[in-house]
Order: structure tokens, then C-alpha cells, then sequence
């Protein structure tokens, strides 16, 4: 069975590469290096199961080169964040929509039996209905939001128009190892933990009153494979909420988070956070249902927040000088 992941040098992307790997299954990664590592792959390049493919799904012939004599493709490449979204609109569209187009036109052409795509809770937008539910979405608040559904739209019409089987997963807040806590627009577990380990106060965006369902990497591996691998049809064709199915406030993330650091450096218990005006773009709250993803594909997230962070800050306790935040 022969794997391509694009974005496989990224977060999400270099742990699902490393787990099937681990796994036995060869896998073939395609990264431009825009915003995924090489570092992060690094450990796998001796491994005869793994292949890394230089180049950019903005490339149709990149695509077809990535997935000639493959069997399943998981397309995890895209440009994240909703400010990054905001500040360059053109580069996320180009990216996150052409780039899909892309690897749905070459997955098409090569008879690719799966097409597994990451999708976001972005798509949810204004809609204020919770726990959210896969059929009930509202309008898009941000350029990234509206890339992410238009691929769904692509991702329906190529299941629909030439029989390509796609799954869509709508992915909740990850965080987890690997996970770049440098930069403008890095993710908000990974940049407190950074602001903790330089022992400064983060800026929590607005009042702390936003919640997020946080889901630690392991849940979204263990959703990314059985998307992958289901033998139910009436699965195929769907798209899906990967998430832990609870919700925890900014504030709460923070105690948690510091809580866990101090464990390990008693002198961060003291850092209170700075509170800063909210993004534009943002949602107040999210919570997922996951109960289509537990009906239909058996998903069973077995990591909390409060067990994923323990898991999390351990890794970049560990790796912090790497991460050259020391």
C-alpha cells in the first residue's frame, strides 16, 4: 500500500508520516518546505518505506509526479492561519484552492482509490449553533476559511462528477509535538509554551473567554488512518469533525499549560498572561460533535487536553534547545 502525503514535513503531516512508517506502509511525501521542516522528516529519510518529493502542489506536474503508481492520498498541504489568511489572501487562495484542485485532477488521472483532504472548523464561520455538526455550517470570516470549504466544494463535485472517493476531515485546533512555536502566526499552545520556556507573560487574545476544542495529534493520527483505510462505504464521500468533542477556554488553556511547565521549571508559576485586543476573524467558541466520525468510522480520541498537553510539553521540555528557545 503506497501512501502520499503532501505536507508531509509539516506538523500534522511528519507525525502521520512517522506512525505509518512505523506501521509498515510506504509513504510518499511531497513538501515544498514553504512552512514544513526538513528537520521534521529527518529521522525518516534512511527508512526504504519513505520517499521525499521535493516540490509544490501549486505544480500540477509535481502532483501527477507525486502520486504515479500510488494507491491513497492524504492532502494535508496547505497555508493555515486565519491572519496569515487576512494579510495575504491571494497566497492562501493559490495554495489552498489551486493546489487542492491540483491533487484532485492528478489523483483523478492516476485512479487513486482514496482521497483523504484536510479540511477546517474555519468552515463553520459565524454559525453559533454548539456542539458543531458536519451539515450546519454559516458564513466563512476569513479568506482561509473560505479556501477551506471551496475545497470541500471540489473535493464533492470530483466524488460526484468521476467517482474519486473523498473524505474530509475538519480538523479542531491541533496541537501536539512538532507543532513551530516561532513566527507571526504560530499556533496558540505552541506560542505560550514558547513564551513560557523564555520566561515572559503570552498574549491572550481578548479576555480569555474564547474557547477552542483542542485536539491532541494522536486523535487526529488515529482519525487520519481510519479515513485512510474505512471499508464502510457509506462513510466515503463525507466530511467529518476530528476533535476531542470538549472545549476549554483560552484561560483555561493557559493554568493548564503553565501548570504542567512549572513541573518542570517551578519559577514559571508566578507568569500571568497579557491580555490584547481580539483578531479579526476569530470565533468566540467552538465545540465539535464527534459522533459521525464515532458512528461511521469508529473514531475514539483517547487524548484529552489535559493528557495531550502533559504528552506535549514533555516533547518540548525535551527538545527546547533545538527549538532555540533557551
Amino acid at each position: 500500500m503506497k501512501i502520499v502525503i503532501t505536507g508531509g514535513a509539516g506538523f500534522i503531516g511528519s507525525n502521520t508520516c512517522e506512525a505509518f512508517v512505523n506501521e509498515g506502509l510506504e509513504v510518499i511525501c511531497l513538501d515544498n518546505f514553504l512552512t514544513g521542516k526538513r528537520e521534521n522528516i529527518a529521522h525518516l529519510m534512511d527508512s526504504p518505506l519513505f520517499t521525499l518529493i521535493e516540490g509544490d502542489i501549486r505544480n500540477l506536474e509535481d502532483c501527477k509526479k507525486a502520486v504515479e503508481g500510488a494507491d491513497l492520498v492524504l492532502h494535508l498541504a496547505a497555508l493555515g492561519s486565519v491572519p496569515r489568511s487576512i494579510a495575504d489572501p491571494i497566497t492562501t487562495n493559490d495554495i489552498n484552492i489551486g493546489g487542492t484542485l491540483n491533487m484532485l485532477v492528478a489523483s483523478r488521472d492516476a485512479g487513486i482509490k482514496r482521497f483523504v483532504y484536510a479540511a477546517s472548523s474555519s468552515t463553520y464561520g459565524d454559525s453559533e449553533i454548539l456542539p458543531k455538526v458536519e451539515n450546519v455550517i454559516g458564513r466563512p470570516l476569513s479568506p482561509y476559511a473560505i479556501t477551506k470549504y471551496v475545497s470541500e466544494l471540489y473535493a464533492d463535485v470530483f466524488g460526484k462528477t468521476y467517482g474519486l472517493n473523498c473524505i474530509g476531515l475538519r480538523y479542531f485546533n491541533v496541537f501536539g509535538r512538532r507543532q513551530d512555536p516561532n513566527g507571526a502566526y504560530a499556533a496558540v499552545i505552541p506560542k505560550f509554551t514558547a513564551n513560557l520556556l523564555q520566561k515572559e507573560s503570552p498574549v491572550i487574545n481578548g479576555d480569555g473567554s474564547f474557547s477552542r476544542d483542542f485536539t491532541y495529534i494522536d486523535n487526529v493520527i488515529q482519525m487520519n488512518r481510519l479515513a485512510l483505510f474505512t471499508e464502510n462505504e457509506v462513510a466515503l464521500n463525507e466530511v467529518y469533525n476530528v476533535a476531542f468533542g470538549e472545549s476549554s477556554t483560552l484561560n483555561e488553556l493557559y493554568y493548564e499549560l503553565r501548570a504542567n511547565l512549572s513541573e518542570y521549571d517551578s519559577s514559571l508559576a508566578s507568569l500571568e498572561p497579557i491580555y490584547g485586543p481580539t483578531r479579526k476573524g476569530d470565533i468566540p467558541h467552538s465545540l465539535a460533535s464527534i459522533d459521525k466520525a464515532k458512528n461511521l468510522l469508529g473514531y475514539d480520541p483517547k487524548f484529552s487536553l489535559k493528557t495531550g498537553l502533559k504528552e506535549t510539553v514533555k516533547w518540548y521540555w525535551e527538545n527546547v534547545v533545538s527549538l532555540d528557545l533557551k
